[in-house]
């Protein structure tokens, strides 16, 4: 009995080896026949070329007798793999001969022009045997021009970049330089101490002073402010609270306007709010302000505190109104 269990197992076991034997014939079998395919006609770059038939010579060559299945993959992959490199190289280097070829046809190629009345002056051949030249001295052929009546501002010009470029430049510094000599220029500030009155005063500063700057050379004027830190002085100038980083040539230079005037102009005119009707508008500058802190944080619920307010250089402010009032007739 366990002879026949025996006999049994091996028949089965050869069984199995046959039918792999067989399923790996066909196997190669399939890709022999792929591979006759794939060496007919294929498309490469820009032509049609032949497929060689080394690869399959190679790979018989290679897997000459039984060989596992794993194996013939595996070689024929490398084959096609070498194949292919060989191909890309062939390509890369008939691609740089074409394109030498190309670069010496276009050196030897005569220029051309638009101009078709343009003379290549005394380069002729012709015109050196007249004059008695020897025939065999090298001709000398002038450059040739372009039509000067066709327009090329559209094409792609590296000098005319460059002059552009440099223009630009040019004309950047020189604007750099007009704005520095604006705010070296010196003006003259009238503005009013403000203590509940006014007490009116004149300072000479330069365009491109902050206001920081300016409440210094105003607090030296006023020997009650001497003892006052410049950063506990406010400057008021047209219902603004002005921040002391701003210039003077920030509002000339922008005609910025304040909410009764413009904040650009220091032509002084009396205040009309306090001659006359507030409710009149008006386009004449007013004397600036300056006072101590502690005295607007006191009265800043009073007129004409109680209309300050601090600069907003993103706010349109207009003319000035006041809420429910109506022009004088």
């Amino acid at each position: 009995m366990a002879e026949y269990k025996g006999a049994a197992s091996e028949g089965a076991r050869a069984l199995l080896l046959e039918k792999q034997r067989q399923a790996m014939f066909d196997q190669m079998k399939q890709q022999k026949e792929q591979i006759s395919k794939d060496k007919t006609i294929k498309v490469g770059a820009d032509k049609f070329v032949a497929q060689h038939d080394w690869v399959d010579s190679e790979l018989k060559r290679q897997t000459v007798g039984l060989v596992q299945l794993e194996d013939f993959q595996r070689i024929r992959s490398t084959l096609e793999e070498q194949k292919r490199q060989d191909d890309l190289e062939t390509a890369r280097k008939s691609k740089q001969q074409d394109k030498a070829k190309k670069g010496k046809k276009r050196k030897d190629k005569s220029a051309l022009s638009f101009d078709l009345d343009e003379e290549f002056g005394d380069g002729v051949a012709g015109d050196a045997g007249a004059e008695g030249e020897e025939p065999d001295k090298a001709i000398v052929v002038k450059k040739a021009k372009k039509n000067p009546n066709v327009d090329t501002s559209f094409l792609p010009d590296k000098e005319r970049e460059e002059q552009e470029r440099l223009e630009r430049q040019r004309l950047e510094k020189e604007w750099l330089e007009q704005q520095e000599a604006i705010k070296n220029e010196r003006i003259v500030i009238t503005y009013s101490y403000w203590d509940g009155s006014g007490h009116r005063k004149s300072v000479e500063c330069k365009k491109g002073d902050t206001i920081r700057q300016f409440l210094e050379k105003c607090r030296l004027q006023w020997p009650q402010l001497r003892s006052v830190n410049v950063d506990n002085l406010i400057y008021v100038k047209e219902d603004l609270l002005i921040p002391s980083h701003y210039t003077f040539y920030d509002f000339i230079i922008n005609k910025t306007r304040g909410k009764s005037g413009p904040l650009f102009a220091f032509d002084v005119h009396d205040d009309v709010r306090l001659l006359n009707d507030a409710r009149i508008e008006t386009e004449d500058s007013h004397a600036g302000k300056v006072m101590e802190r502690a005295w607007y944080e006191s009265n800043k619920h009073i007129f004409p505190a109680s209309r300050w307010e601090v600069f907003d250089p993103q706010r349109d402010y207009g003319k000035y109104t006041i809420k429910d009032t109506k022009k004088q007739d």
